[in-house]
């Protein structure tokens, strides 16, 4: 029977913001914003008949190493989109959440991947959190494993909006955001995976991600926030 290998975005259990980005993110969309998001929905994974029956995640068996660093050039980034020309928090939430739950092994290496998730983040360091990013590739053996599956998958961002106490900081203080003008926004949708031998299965996908959008500039990624904010 044909084995299917997890899905390219999985819970990042243990990994999160480090304390100083923690602090930095949280200056800039109010102190509380993350810490009264509620408890961690679909994030990836986890609760599926996939994460029951499958071959357990790097995360589970302690064998994945995230990536720190984008890798060098590694002759394009094969089937990772690029970023679109948006200039508002949602639709470009959407569409990062859409290219962080697709991907392709037959086609596109684990670095190829790497390299065309960083495309997608801000130029301004201090404010990318990469190792939350780059978190959700698997590492190289297993990446290795997909690809001789020719595991691939598609996804579909079907609503996205500003979570609740996103909006409130907002009320209490509409200036906070002036500060660097980085947006929470949480997305819903569904991932389809596929491998050889004609396996395929959907499963639903949430995850809230910070975005950031200057005025008359295009929108970028900062970071995928620890949980999933109502």
């Amino acid at each position: 029977m044909q084995k299917r290998f997890p899905s390219l975005t999985r819970p990042a259990r243990g990994i999160g913001w480090s304390p100083n980005r923690r602090v930095i993110i949280a200056a800039i969309i109010l102190t509380s914003l993350l810490a009264v998001a509620a408890s961690l929905a679909w994030f990836s994974r986890g609760g599926s008949p996939h994460d029951r029956a499958s071959t357990p995640t790097p995360s589970a068996t302690g064998s994945a190493t995230p990536s720190q660093a984008v890798p060098g050039p590694a002759g394009g980034t094969g089937s990772v989109p690029q970023p679109p020309a948006v200039s508002e928090p949602v639709a470009y939430a959407k569409a990062a959440a859409a290219m962080l739950w697709s991907y392709d092994t037959r086609n596109t290496s684990r670095d190829q991947q790497l390299a065309g998730m960083d495309a997608w983040m801000t130029k301004e360091s201090k404010y990318a959190d990469w190792a939350s990013i780059s978190a959700q590739v698997p590492d190289p053996v297993l990446w290795s494993r997909m690809a001789d599956n020719d595991q691939h998958a598609t996804s579909t961002a079907t609503e996205a909006h500003y979570p609740s106490a996103f909006k409130q900081a907002l009320v209490d203080d509409p200036t906070a955001i002036t500060e660097a003008y980085i947006y929470l926004v949480t997305v819903n949708g569904t991932q389809q995976i596929a491998w050889k031998n004609g396996g395929s299965g959907a499963e639903d996908r949430a995850v809230s991600l910070a975005v950031q959008c200057r005025p008359s500039h295009d929108c970028s990624l900062v970071a995928i926030a620890p949980r999933v904010a109502p």
